[in-house]
């Protein structure tokens, strides 16, 4: 029961929030310079200025500004979320056909990123006076530093241009019509790259944070403890170390999840993933104002619900953390 009060008070906070992201993406996006109807004048060669009111007036722009956020306040209340003239199709249907690419991209990236890092932040904590401990820190603070579209372009010249062992961009292999399992691999060969750029960066934050967490555990008074009494150094690593020095890493891993998302941007537009990373940037590109809205919008409730997980995950692995703890 304290559980799902939690849930309840923390779902109301999320529409709060969620209504104030809305207005503040709103009036930030209507504050950029140009608009759909400028930049579509623009493509068609149209300098007429009757051209250009009229595409305004088509998509609602010559309205006043608190008029146009009313209107789309209340279309997303009833789930409507506008119309992209740019692609032709509803907003909300365009974002429900990309996202499934970007979540098996972020969650194969978070997968990856979490387990690879957790293992090398414990090598390097348990190796942190050895040559060892210091080439892992050594290469995460590498991987950190490292810009992810730099990453990206390499990795495509090295294993696919290069090497020619894995595919350079796409969810699948163009005209292939691939059909069950066979399809099953073919997009999970095409996912290798793009997942391995993303999970690198974070992979490195996990590492750092595994073996600073682990190396402060291991300097508590119940580790002394359990060295006094003779337990064998495998056995105090794993049970009383990593097990405590993991709950600072749930934190950071739910509220790095939703800024995977953010990351795909990059990832997916060099990899060409169809995802709403790459449909993201095609919208800022074209000024198309509710797709850009709208792509805003699953962010910050995907962001929202990682965190409002990751409250329960870490309640979960720590009972001395009060229910009704905010």
């Amino acid at each position: 029961m304290a559980y799902v009060s939690l849930i309840l008070g923390r779902v109301g906070k999320a529409v709060i929030v969620l209504l104030a992201i809305l207005v503040f993406n709103f009036f930030l996006i209507h504050a950029a310079p140009g608009d759909p109807a400028a930049v579509m004048a623009g493509e068609a060669g149209a300098t007429d200025q009757q051209f250009l009111d009229d595409l305004r007036e088509r998509f609602g722009l010559d309205q006043p500004l608190p008029v146009q956020l009313w209107r789309y306040m209340s279309g997303v209340l009833q789930l409507d979320f506008g119309y992209s003239y740019r692609q032709q199709m509803p907003v909300l249907d365009l974002i429900l056909e990309r996202l499934p690419a970007t979540l098996l991209l972020t969650g194969a990236a978070f997968c990856i990123s979490l387990l690879f890092g957790i293992i090398a932040g414990t090598l390097a904590a348990m190796r942190a006076k050895r040559p060892s401990g210091s080439i892992i820190m050594g290469l995460a603070l590498l991987f950190y530093a490292t810009p992810l579209y730099w990453v990206a372009m390499m990795a495509v010249l090295v294993f696919s241009v290069t090497l020619d062992w894995l595919p350079a961009y796409g969810y699948s292999t163009v005209g292939a019509d691939y059909t069950g399992l066979a399809h099953v691999g073919d997009v999970a060969v095409h996912l290798i790259l793009p997942a391995l750029t993303l999970g690198l960066f974070f992979m490195a934050v996990y590492t750092r944070m595994t073996r600073t967490s682990m190396l402060s555990v291991s300097q508590q008074d119940f580790v002394k403890t359990a060295r006094a009494k003779g337990l064998a150094p495998g056995v105090i690593q794993r049970r009383h170390i990593l097990r405590n020095a993991l709950l600072p890493i749930i934190t950071l891993a739910g509220l790095q999840a939703g800024q995977m998302v953010g990351g795909a941007v990059l990832t997916e537009t060099v990899f060409a993933w169809p995802g709403i990373g790459r449909l993201m940037y095609e919208a800022l590109m074209q000024r198309d104002y509710n797709l850009l809205l709208g792509i805003f919008f699953f962010c910050a409730l995907l962001v929202i619900l990682f965190n409002m997980l990751t409250d329960v995950i870490y309640r979960l692995a720590d009972p001395r953390i009060k229910q009704g703890a905010t």
